[in-house]
């Protein structure tokens, strides 16, 4: 289960009672994996733009393909450790 998975269906669960404080703890957890994903994505989707608006297409392709890596390192991850 990926971390944006087990947040959601933590938020559910806290919608019907009050969520342990394990279950606090991973969804922080979750939160704080979220968050460096979402920055380090929009950090390298801002740079492949400029890379378009420049015409360096090599690192435009490099780019993409570190976007690809983040999101293969994420599933990876989360499958670890959740």
């Amino acid at each position: 289960m990926y971390a944006h998975e087990r947040m959601a269906e933590l938020w559910t669960i806290s919608n019907q009672r009050s969520l342990k404080n394990s279950e606090k703890l991973e969804m922080e957890i979750c939160q704080q994996a979220n968050v460096i994903y979402c920055w380090d994505w929009a950090w390298f989707k801002q740079l492949s733009l400029i890379a378009d608006e420049t015409n360096d297409i090599k690192m435009q392709h490099e780019l993409c393909a570190r976007l690809e890596e983040l999101h293969w390192e994420v599933m990876v991850s989360d499958t670890e450790t959740l």
